[in-house]
């Protein structure tokens, strides 16, 4: 006789002692007898209920938590979601909405992962996020998931946004630049061509304004976003750029604020665009405000991301539809245009418990047949390449054909995991001095430099 043993998950036999043979036959009949009972009464009154919990675990979705910021186009958004839940019914997606302002979400956002939120599954990304989340331990390598035949089909700029040591941390969802937004109609009346330069549009402006003055009081010659926040950053890095200056020196180890191509951008913004063609009003506006006032026609030209197009050119909200135009920011007399990187990625959070139910909704998302959804209803410029020669996209948006080249060549903000540090001091230096017409602006540059050039000497790999 042997007697069963289980041994590290094997089962194994061994001679049994003679002593244990009588008590091993008492109790495999005793088992014997016992066992049809023990099943019907285990079984028995509660076979049904069992199939219906079986099947109640099998059929009851799964829910993902999403973090993002309220959408300017709420009802597109809304749509997508639905067409996921109805490729993948085992799927519910529950959105939590943080502020507009990208300083604001980051804030929300990183509080959640700091505090390791599990509830927290996915979340969109500024393009300037994913240094400063993957050396946080906060987004998941999404290497795995995100192969490199994929990566080819986007926009290697938005590739190079949500890459960090070597791997990947972020999908785009879109890609955004910089854009110059004019009114048509008033340039067409006073027969200028889209500017090339900053002097240019300068001229323009005030042209138009003395001509429109008795008959359009309220217009002003220019619209951007100048509050104290990220987008105060975007909007300067193409002032500064496009006059040949730059926020960090070409190897990215040092700040270049107070170098003269530099200070001159910021002068020329303060003296020029605050002073003469915008109103005070614009140190407090956002991209929401500032496209407020130009799609009520209350600016000639605006400075603005791709989304702009739709809303400007929607006669539900727009007073100028139709009488729009769109062209590359001008450029300073011996520089040229430069647009900021801007735009979202999806990353998965380092804490879910659904990282593939994430994945299955990022690919869901970023796929060709959803980016041409926010493409055509949205005005959200794909990050995939192939749309931008997809019929049906260029129907909608003409204007893509000559965007391209820009998302081509758009100018990132530093890469470095200390960049919201960095980021804050550049607001506070960029808000004081053109807030403050008093302000001597190479002295704040040179006060800017040292305190971000002592940020940068905590992560030398800024540029990587």
């Amino acid at each position: 006789m042997v007697c069963p043993e289980l041994r590290g998950g094997r089962a194994f036999s061994r001679p049994c002692p003679s002593s244990v043979r009588h008590r091993l036959r008492l109790r495999h009949s005793t088992v014997a007898l016992l066992l049809p009972v023990v099943v019907c009464c285990v079984l028995a009154p509660s076979a049904g209920q069992a199939r219906d919990t079986d099947t109640a675990i099998d059929t009851a979705p799964r829910t993902l938590r999403f973090v993002t910021w309220k959408a300017d186009r709420p009802g597109v958004w809304d749509d997508a979601i639905r067409q996921f839940e109805r490729a993948y019914p085992h799927l519910r997606v529950q959105r939590d909405l943080a502020p507009h302002s990208s300083t604001a979400y980051h804030d929300l956002l990183t509080q959640k992962l700091k505090n390791r939120d599990a509830s927290v599954d996915l979340f969109l990304m500024d393009v300037i996020w994913p240094a400063e989340f993957a050396s946080a331990g906060w987004a998941l390598p999404l290497d795995e998931y995100f192969l490199p035949r994929e990566r080819e089909k986007f926009l290697p700029a938005t590739m190079a946004a949500g890459r960090y040591r070597r791997r990947m941390y972020g999908v785009p969802s879109r890609i955004d630049g910089g854009m110059l937004y004019y009114r048509k109609d008033l340039l067409d009346k006073y027969g200028f061509a889209p500017p090339d330069t900053w002097d240019e549009l300068a001229r323009q402006a005030r042209t138009i304004l003395t001509g429109e003055r008795a008959a359009h009081p309220l217009l002003r010659g220019y619209s951007g976003q100048f509050k104290q926040y990220e987008g105060l950053v975007c909007d300067m890095l193409e002032f500064v750029g496009s006059h040949n200056g730059s926020l960090l020196t070409a190897d990215g180890a040092r700040s270049n604020l107070a170098a003269p191509a530099s200070t001159r951008a910021v002068r020329f913004v303060r003296e020029q665009i605050i002073r003469e063609l915008a109103t005070p009003s614009a140190l407090t506006y956002q991209e929401p405000e500032s496209l407020a006032v130009f799609a009520q026609g209350h600016a000639v030209f605006h400075r603005n991301w791709p989304y702009a197009w739709g809303v400007a050119n929607n006669p539900r909200h727009s007073r100028i539809a139709g009488a729009v135009g769109v062209a590359p920011l001008p450029h300073g007399a011996r520089g040229k245009s430069v647009s900021a990187l801007g735009g979202w990625l999806y990353g998965i959070s380092a804490y879910s418990r659904r990282p593939d139910d994430a994945w299955t909704f990022i690919a869901f998302m970023t796929g060709p047949e959803m980016q041409k959804h926010f493409a055509i209803h949205a005005s959200l410029a794909p990050s995939r390449i192939a749309l931008y020669a997809d019929p049906e996209v260029l129907r909608a948006n003409p204007q893509y054909t000559d965007w391209l080249p820009v998302f081509r060549t758009a100018r990132a903000r530093p890469r470095t995991p200390v960049y919201p540090i960095v980021s804050h001091i550049l607001q506070r230096y960029f808000s004081r001095v053109l807030a403050f017409p008093g302000t001597d602006i190479v002295e704040e540059a040179r006060e800017a430099d040292r305190r971000i050039n002592k940020v940068l000497a905590l992560a030398p790999d800024a540029n990587f």
